[in-house]
């Protein structure tokens, strides 16, 4: 089981900005040094749950873009890339363009888009998101598999569209879907090379997901073995934060130890990957989550 950690882009409350490129650089590169295999970040242009209050947060692409140029090992994926924002054709060449810059470490995520205030700053139609994006899929599963698409629909056209140069990869970056709605689920058990949803805890809190997931690869006809279950997880370190429990959400917690049994049983129910979001995300976070990671590994791997 693959274990990668976000870096985060948006403004933190604590410190009353983003962190700088450098600041992100540094993480992203001792997060490699450390061990973990991926390193994901968030598509978003803005939180507001306020009108009057903003939340930034830097563009996903650029800086993905330059933390491919600044890593040599570790995976890198956008959790999810909100398909709103681009013309799923233009994504597509997005992800090949990265692909080649980061020499073949790219998984595309993509999702159909959740937050309506960043829609209607930034100008973008919050209508039908599952209709687009199901469109959207059309053109950008040929594209990253095969490089060529013809397609014309309600939403979207990209007629006699071809992408070249291409991803290093024969049959470019893996797909990724985010999603937990039945349509979602239908769509990634037919286009997805890996599902993922969040926010998890404990690891019994995939159960009720993976039934359902299973039951949609089913209806599709597609053996659910042949699609990689990913899960984000919500990992909190109360003593190193101030931090207190939101009760509407739930947060995993423990020592290394712990953790790492954790991590072991997440295996054992069929993740292939788990997203730890950090909180805080500092550098005494990522060293004690990479901790657990090596006592986990040091336990070989689950039958």
């Amino acid at each position: 089981m693959k274990i990668g950690a976000v870096i985060q882009l948006v403004e933190i409350a604590q410190l009353q900005r983003a962190f700088t490129f450098e600041e992100i650089k540094n993480t992203a590169v001792n997060c490699e040094a450390m061990g973990f295999d991926a390193l994901w970040v968030y598509d978003h242009l803005l939180y507001r749950e306020k009108k009057d209050h903003t939340t930034g947060i830097w563009e996903s692409w650029t800086m993905l873009s330059a933390l491919a140029a600044v890593t040599k090992r570790v995976t890198l994926g956008t959790l999810v890339s909100c398909n709103s924002f681009r013309n799923p054709a233009l994504l597509a060449k997005m992800a090949h363009t990265v692909d080649e810059i980061s020499g073949g470490r790219l998984i595309l995520g993509v999702g159909a888009g959740w937050n309506q205030p960043e829609y209607d700053a930034f100008g973008y139609p919050f209508d039908h998101r599952v209709d687009r994006f199901e469109e959207a899929l059309q053109i950008i599963h040929p594209l990253l598999k095969e490089g060529k698409v013809d397609f014309s629909g309600t939403y979207y056209t990209a007629r006699n569209c071809e992408i070249t140069p291409r991803s290093p990869r024969p049959g470019g970056p893996p797909l990724m879907i985010g999603g937990s709605r039945e349509r979602m689920l239908q769509l990634t058990a037919r286009y997805a090379d890996i599902w993922n949803v969040g926010y998890m805890s404990i690891p019994r809190s995939v159960d009720s997901m993976k039934k359902k997931m299973d039951k949609a690869c089913k209806a599709e006809g597609r053996d659910p073995q042949t699609l990689r279950y990913s899960y984000m997880v919500s990992l909190a370190f109360p003593d190193l934060s101030g931090w207190d429990k939101d009760k509407k959400r739930g947060y995993l917690v423990g020592t290394p130890q712990e953790l790492a049994l954790a991590l072991k049983e997440y295996e054992a129910r069929g993740a292939s990957e788990l997203m730890f979001h950090l909180i805080p995300s500092s550098p005494e976070g990522y060293e004690r989550l990479a901790r657990a990671v090596e006592i986990y590994r040091s336990m070989g791997t689950s039958k």
